[in-house]
């Protein structure tokens, strides 16, 4: 393993990088029960990006696993998971915003309660969420808000109620030194956002094998 990038994120914090195809890009839990929204673009065409829709329908699933891929709109894989050590990471929820925690203190968000997130914890309410946190990361880029796409959210869980067609947040169950591996099946543009709503460090190494 050639390492090229090792980087941690503080909770609450953000980064991006471009990943060549070929090379992979390693997401790893830091503390215990982080989440992580990522997203991922055509480096060389950022109108390209990560589609949640085409990813579950192209694969029958919504839960992925060692070979599965990360699609576009175009139906292209931009990513495929290599390795992965928790293996139920979410497709389903979008992103949290400031709007979330805006609307959640004034009770009129059901996307999540306060046990589900932690927050109100030690950290309390953030005044921002991943959404603001991936715009941070992505300026250097041309790509406006709006078509910053909605995530995988990594060590993220969800509990389903196929009955109610419900689902609730559960709090995470990784572990420190769980991973996710994906590798680059095109010049990927990669951002990553150690959720507000935790804020729980997450490190990434880019590398080639």
């Amino acid at each position: 393993m050639n390492i090229i990038t090792d980087v941690t994120l503080p909770g609450r914090e953000g980064g991006a990088w471009v990943v060549k195809k070929g090379q992979h890009i390693r997401v790893i839990d830091v503390e215990g029960g982080p989440i992580g929204d990522f997203v991922a673009f055509n480096a060389n065409d950022l109108d390209e990006r990560f589609s949640q829709a085409r990813t579950k329908a192209n694969q029958g699933k919504f839960l992925l696993s060692v070979g599965d891929h990360l699609y576009s709109r175009d139906n292209n894989p931009i990513l495929s998971i290599a390795e992965d050590t928790y293996g139920i990471h979410d497709l389903q929820y979008g992103m949290c915003s400031a709007w979330v925690y805006e609307n959640f203190a004034n009770k009129d968000y059901h996307g999540f309660s306060k046990s589900d997130m932690g927050v109100g914890g030690p950290l309390g309410v953030p005044p921002f969420g991943c959404y603001e946190v991936l715009q941070k990361a992505l300026k250097e880029w041309p790509i406006a808000p709006h078509n910053i796409p909605d995530p995988i959210n990594l060590f993220q869980t969800l509990d389903y109620d196929c009955d109610k067609g419900t689902f609730v947040l559960e709090d995470g169950r990784s572990k420190p030194g769980d991973y996710i591996d994906f590798v680059a099946r095109m010049d990927a543009l990669c951002a990553l956002s150690a959720c507000p709503s935790m804020g729980r460090a997450l490190q990434v190494q880019v590398y080639d094998e």
